[in-house]
């Protein structure tokens, strides 16, 4: 049984750059000259899935998401 991936999206239209998600989860995200979030390619380490959940319930914004991938 696998276990279910995850990845970090950001929805560029609703953010706006407060940078609360680079605070909590500075392993995956860093921040623009602007202070908008760029997101590390790939899947969410296992790890780090309730720091992401954190970082994603934290923005004031609802800008950033935790997908599911494949199965």
């Amino acid at each position: 049984m696998s276990r279910t991936r995850f990845r970090l999206v950001v929805d560029p239209i609703a953010c706006d750059g407060a940078g609360v998600c680079a605070e909590l989860l500075p392993e995956l995200i860093s921040l623009d000259p602007w202070g908008f979030p760029i997101i590390a390619t790939g899947d969410v380490p296992p790890g780090l899935i309730d720091h992401a959940r954190r970082a994603v319930t934290s923005c004031p914004r609802l800008a950033l998401t935790l997908v599911p991938v494949g199965s």
